[in-house]
This record gives C-alpha cells, sequence and structure tokens, in this order.
C-alpha cells in the first residue's frame, strides 16, 4: 500500500476559488484558496472538499508551499502503489515510437503526476520530485520506477531550487543500482554525452530533441540541392546539441558558448560522434553576433538557443530586449535564403509576446523574415492547454527572403 494507508487520512477544505480552478482544468490550489488545512501533520496526499463537503479529489498536500494542492486523483480512490504503477505505465505508454535512446517519461502536472519528472537515459532513469507531497510517496514511486522499467539504476536529481519553497534538502541522490558521470545518448544517429548527475536539468536538454532533429533535416536539404558549403551558427551552444546535428548534416559550423567546461564537453561530443567540422569558440554570445554582424559576415543557419532570460514576470521587459537584441543580431547574419531557428524556454515570455518581439526585430532589421514555422518543445513533454506552465518553450523557423 502506499500514502493513503500510513497514518490518519489528510482532508482539506477549499474555497471556491480553488474549486474552480480544479473544475477549469488547472491542477494547483494556492494557499490563500484553503480554507481548511489538513488536521493531520506533515505533507502528503490529502482528501479535498469544497465548502459544502462535496468531494473534489485527492491532492497533494505541502503545508510551507504557496501551492498548496496539487490535483491527483479527481475519482474517490486510494493514491496507492497500484496507482501510483498505472499512472506512470500509463504515461510511458504516450511515449511508445520515440525513435531516441534518451526521452522523457513522465512530464509532471501534464501527465497527470504533479511535480514528478522521470526521464529515461538508456537502461538508466533520472528523476525529480518537485514537492513536499510528492516526496511522502518517494518510497512508492520508486518501486514503481523499478518494477516497471528494470533500470540499471535511478538517479534523485533532487538538487532544484524549486524544492526550497517546499522546505525540502536539496542534492542527488543514487536511490537504487548505478548511474554513470556519463551516459551515451543517441538521437536521429547522432550520439552525445548527458550527464545525468551535473549537466543542466536531468542530464540533458530532451525537450529540443525534434527540433535538433529539424535543423539536421533542414542543413541536409541544402546540402542535396548543392548549394555549396553551408554555414552555419550555434549560439549558447552548451554541450554542443544542435551544432552536432548540423555538423552530421554535413555543415561547418561555429559554435558559441561563454563556459569553456561547457565547450571542452562538445568536443568531447564531437569526437564520440566522429565529427570534425565544428570550431568552438569561447564567447559571449551577445557579443559575437553583434561582432560579426558588424564584420558583415553571412551564416546559412543559425541556431538561437538561449537560457531562460526571464526568471519571474518583473523580468518579462528586460528579457524580451534581450530577446530581441541577438535575434536582431542573428537576422542581420543570415544569408540570403538563410534559416533562423529561435528559441526562448522562459515560461513568462508567451508565445504571443515572442512572436511580436520576432517582428520587432525583422522591422528593425529591415529584412523579409518569412514565418515557416511555430516550434515548441519535442512530443514526450506534452503541453495542456488548461495548464500553460508546461509548454514553457516556444521557437520559430524563419527564412531570409531576400
Amino acid at each position: 500500500m502506499g500514502d493513503d494507508s500510513r497514518g490518519p487520512e489528510r482532508e482539506a477544505v477549499v474555497r471556491r476559488r480553488g474549486a474552480a480552478r480544479w473544475a477549469r482544468g488547472h491542477p494547483w490550489i494556492y494557499r490563500s484558496d484553503v480554507r481548511n488545512e489538513p488536521q493531520a501533520a506533515g505533507p502528503g496526499v490529502a482528501i479535498v472538499r469544497d465548502e459544502g463537503g462535496r468531494y473534489l479529489g485527492r491532492a497533494l498536500y505541502s503545508p510551507t508551499s504557496e501551492i498548496r494542492l496539487r490535483l491527483l486523483e479527481r475519482r474517490d480512490l486510494a493514491v496507492d502503489r497500484d496507482w501510483w504503477r498505472e499512472k506512470i505505465a500509463r504515461a510511458a505508454a504516450r511515449r511508445r515510437g520515440i525513435e531516441a535512446t534518451a526521452y522523457r517519461l513522465v512530464h509532471a502536472e501534464a501527465d497527470g503526476l504533479p511535480s514528478l519528472v522521470v526521464d529515461r537515459y538508456g537502461p538508466y532513469l533520472v528523476a525529480e520530485l518537485l514537492s513536499a507531497g510528492l516526496e511522502a510517496s518517494r518510497t512508492d514511486i520508486v518501486d514503481v520506477l523499478s518494477d516497471l522499467f528494470a533500470p540499471t539504476g535511478i538517479l534523485l536529481r533532487n538538487d532544484s531550487p524549486v524544492r526550497r519553497y517546499e522546505a525540502l534538502p536539496r542534492g542527488v541522490e543514487l536511490v537504487r543500482g548505478r548511474v554513470p558521470e556519463d551516459v551515451e545518448v543517441e538521437e536521429a544517429g547522432v550520439r552525445y554525452l548527458a550527464a545525468p548527475w551535473t549537466g543542466q536539468k536531468t542530464g540533458a536538454f530532451l525537450d529540443q530533441r525534434e527540433n535538433r532533429r529539424l535543423a539536421g533535416r533542414l542543413v541536409a536539404e541544402a546540402v542535396e540541392t548543392g548549394m555549396g558549403p553551408v554555414r552555419a551558427l550555434d549560439a549558447f551552444t552548451y554541450h554542443g546539441s544542435f551544432a552536432l546535428h548540423l555538423a552530421a548534416a554535413g555543415a561547418r559550423v561555429v559554435a558559441v558558448d561563454q563556459s569553456e567546461p561547457a565547450l571542452e564537453r562538445g568536443r568531447r561530443n564531437a569526437v564520440l560522434g566522429g565529427l570534425e567540422g565544428i570550431e568552438w569558440v569561447e564567447a559571449n554570445a551577445f557579443d559575437f553576433l553583434r561582432e560579426r554582424s558588424d564584420r558583415g559576415e553571412r551564416f546559412d543557419f543559425v541556431v538561437l538557443d538561449p537560457p531562460a532570460f526571464a526568471r519571474s514576470k518583473s523580468s518579462v521587459a528586460a528579457a524580451l530586449r534581450g530577446y530581441k537584441e541577438i535575434n536582431l543580431r542573428a537576422m542581420s547574419l543570415l544569408a540570403p535564403g538563410g534559416r533562423l531557428l529561435t528559441f526562448s524556454c522562459s515560461y513568462h515570455v508567451g508565445r504571443e509576446p515572442f512572436l511580436e518581439m520576432l517582428a520587432g526585430a525583422a522591422g528593425d532589421a529591415g529584412r523579409p523574415l518569412v514565418l515557416e514555422r511555430i516550434l515548441a518543445q519535442s512530443r514526450d513533454h506534452p503541453d495542456v492547454l488548461t495548464i500553460p506552465e508546461t509548454g514553457y518553450l516556444k521557437g520559430a523557423l524563419l527564412r531570409a527572403d531576400d
């Protein structure tokens, strides 16, 4: 049995606004919308009722978080080990057919498993438990992951800053078997090393997998048409994930990042895949883009995949100025007919403001830019319409039509 079988059952009463939020399809209820907190001590799974006593569901309860309740189950069912097994198995089934050795198995709220992230890296699993309510079910979750997938090892990347708001300790913990420092990943024939113990997120940016494949296909098509040597720029390259796909498709790539350790890992990735057509440049991407555009340099493909510029609502205006600056410079660097793949992973910058920023940058660049495709995160990171937090990555494929 799981959490529901241990100790007195928690019960919370929520105000009308909180109940309405669940009815509209968003799983969070905030502290201000909880009328009566559970009397049973500590975090865990709680029964939730409205002010009239009507049963609303079961939720993860975090007593110190602004997000007090996260909806798990609308039916009157115990959230025990069998429940976790069914939900995690259903999430994994949605990923059937993905052609990669690394992908997301559980995308938290988008899979009806709020604050739980599980990524597969070959025979290894890397998970994040991001709320106190979820942490109370850790044993059940780890046991279910072990039973369902028989991994060689399970690593908990519980070093996210989010855990501070849940009064939880931060750290990286091996809870089953073994997980090496480096894990070789293959996607669309490109190989690279993920870093599950120390890398960003759970070890790699799996949410960009399909966009990396798109970049490679575009370059391959350009090479096949005989347009001559294809020059590509990957700004904010980090470990070179886009650069590797561009080079594997036949481009000569300049990969830029201000972190020498990140570039060194990129070089290792290139050696792993036998790719020699990448120039690794240690530089501030803003400065690099400015200097090269002032020089009049041209590239057939440019990729902009910067870190999140907006960490809060108050920083959105400054973030949009930063995004406009780098996109304006990138647009100026495009050769006639060249393509720009540009992204923002800032949740607080919505899709419409992002596209408006691109339109402003194109106007200032004085170039006609065609919007060929709106881009988003890979399908193993589903974006639920009623839960905007699940759809943080937005992007665009643009073509210089001159």
